[in-house]
This record gives C-alpha cells, structure tokens and sequence, in this order.
C-alpha cells in the first residue's frame, strides 16, 4: 500500500457527542463550526454547548476560515498541541530557578499558588503533581552527585533530607534503586521533551534511546516500571543524547528529516524486535495493514501477534508504528491517541507530496 488511505470520518452524532462531553481525542483534527457565532473551535472548547442543529464538524481548519468561521479566542483551534497550563509555565520556570529547592505545599502557598489548582494543572500537563515533578529532579541531580562516587551522606544533606531512611525511601521509590547501590547501576536519564502534538517522555543512557512516548499514553506507568526492571533505576537529569533526539524530532515535525539515525535501546523479544524492524522499513508517508506487516518479516498467520508487538513499542514516532492501520484502511489502536497517528499520517503526506 503506497498510498495513505483515505481516513474515514467518524458521523456527526460521535462528534457532537464529544463536543458534549468536552473529549479531547479529536483535538488537532477534528473542528465544530457554530453557524449561529460563525466561530469555530476544537471539540474539547470549554465554551457553552451550542444545539446540534447550529453546528456542523470538519477535518480542516483552512475550510472553517474559507467559509468565514473565525477561530475561537478561548479554545485556540490554531494550535496543534494544547498549551501548557498558565500555572505550569510558571511553576517550570521556579523549579529552573531554584532546580535543588525542596518544594511543599507550603511554599506554593506562600506564593500564593492553591496546591489543589497546582496539582490539577501539573496533571493535566505531565500526569503528575508539581511536588513530585519537582522531587524527581531534584533526586536526579542527587544521582548523578552518587554516580560520582560522593559519599551518601553528603548526597542526603544536599537534597535536603535529615534523616537517612527518608532519603533511602525517596531515592528507592522514586528512581528504583538503593543509594548505597546506585554507583553499582547503570542510571537511566529521563527528560521531557517538546512536540507540537504534545509532550513526550523520553528515556535514555549511553546504548540509546529506551522509551519515548507522549503524556497521555495509559500505559506510560507500566512502561516505565517495566524499564526499571529489565534495565535499571531512572531519574530526570541530564543526557547528551536528549538533545540530539529533540533536534532530530524538531526536523521531523518541520517537514526536513523523514528517517532518524538515532541508536535505539529498546529490550524486546526476538519475535518484537522483528516486528519494530519492520516498522521502521515502512517509508515515509505511506502505510501498511498488519497482515503486510507479518508477511515483511516472512510470518504471515502472525497477524494478531504483529498487532501485539506494535502495542508493546515503546518509542514513538522514530519506531512508527503510526504506520500501520486496519486492512480495511480505518485507523486503529494507537497509544498515543487515535487523533495522534492521523495527524502523524497527514504530516508525513504533506510533506512527501512537496
């Protein structure tokens, strides 16, 4: 299949249905137009619903302000990825400030910052409150103060920690590991990463890239424990690697790099590294159904195990698994989103057809 199938629109009462329940699976694809404003919008807008006899729905923002819709103020349809919150802007840029500052409650609070809306925004963002973004990184530079060879003790005074079986319990369930231990362990670096459709996390050391996958992947949790146990304990800092991978990503999303030359760490079965191999020989801006895929690694009844293998990549975008979709050409299971990989799909026929 050379061609990206022509994606199938879900019907106006699945849309309109999202509108209603705020649903941000369809943001960055799918638009409602509100005949009686002339606005439109993406379907997660928080504004007052309007009737579904003054709306209608469209795949194309260049057709809403063809046909005189104005984008909405509140809701911003015109950018791709949702913004990080207001107050997660300004955490972020404390947490710069002072990154090895012990953060609590109290301290938001004397910024006059209320802790639960502090939460909520981090979450929304990250998946995770501000207090325990906070405490990861200010582990990590803990870490890499071990990795050194400094003595414990000096380590658990730096963080802030009076008593040593506090500071062995944060190290050891927020990064995995003893601190006595950590010198004995490769430590896998963690850092977000910028993209237009979201941000993604991504997880490396010297051998390569071992996760990289958006914020709201449900399996993100799982993943990640599974990559402390098969590899070794994980803290933000930190790596030489994050920035040539968010340079190589930046060019992906410009339309001026279609192949990532990356090294990739990633532990599988031999059965999975077959599958993510064939993924990344499908081109650029073109598709394949499953039952293509099995038959590129010379295992054509192993659709559904192919199908299983895509699920349990890690790393997005540079292992495509966006590729692939239904043999009848519908979109189907994506971790990141459905709406994700038909963004993915557009972008790359967009920039294939220059």
């Amino acid at each position: 299949m050379n061609q990206i199938t022509k994606i199938q629109k879900p019907s106006n009462a699945e849309l309109y249905q999202s509108l209603l329940l705020r649903d941000a699976a369809y943001d960055g694809f799918y638009f409602v137009c509100v005949i009686t404003t002339k606005i439109f919008c993406k379907l997660s807008c928080g504004a007052r619903k309007p009737l579904e006899s003054n709306v209608f729905f469209t795949n194309s923002s260049e057709d809403a302000i063809t046909q005189g819709y104005r984008a909405c103020k509140r809701c911003r349809p015109l950018q791709v990825a949702k913004p990080l919150h207001p107050l997660t802007q300004k955490l972020l840029t404390l947490l710069k400030t002072d990154a090895e500052k012990r953060w609590s409650g109290d301290d938001l609070r004397q910024l006059g910052i209320d802790v639960s809306t502090a939460r909520r925004a981090f979450m929304g963002d990250f998946g995770v409150s501000f207090l325990k973004f906070a405490r990861e990184h200010r582990l990590g530079a803990v870490v890499s103060t071990l990795y050194r060879g400094e003595q414990v003790i000096e380590a658990q005074l730096d963080a802030g920690y009076d008593s040593a079986s506090g500071f062995k319990d944060a190290i050891s369930r927020e990064i995995g590991s003893n601190p006595s231990d950590l010198a004995k362990k490769p430590i896998l670096s963690a850092k977000w990463l910028k993209t237009p459709i979201g941000p993604t996390l991504a997880i490396a050391n010297d051998d390569g890239v071992h996760l990289l996958e958006f914020a709201e992947r449900k399996a993100l949790a799982r993943e990640i424990n599974e990559t402390k146990r098969k590899v070794g304990p994980i803290c933000f800092r930190e790596h030489a690697i994050f920035k040539t991978l968010q340079t190589q990503l930046d060019e992906y999303f410009s339309g001026s790099r279609q192949e990532f030359d990356i090294a990739i760490a990633q532990y599988g079965t031999a059965f999975e590294k077959s599958a993510w191999k064939a993924l990344q020989a499908i081109p650029y801006g073109t598709t394949r159904a499953y039952n293509e895929q099995a038959k590129m690694i010379n295992n054509p009844n192993a659709v559904r195990a192919v199908a299983r293998a895509n699920g349990a990549n890690k790393i997005a975008i540079i292992i495509p698994c966006h590729r692939v979709i239904g043999a009848d050409g519908t979109m189907t299971g994506y971790g990141g989103k459905i709406w994700r990989k038909e963004w993915l799909l557009r972008h790359e026929r967009k920039f294939l057809s220059r």
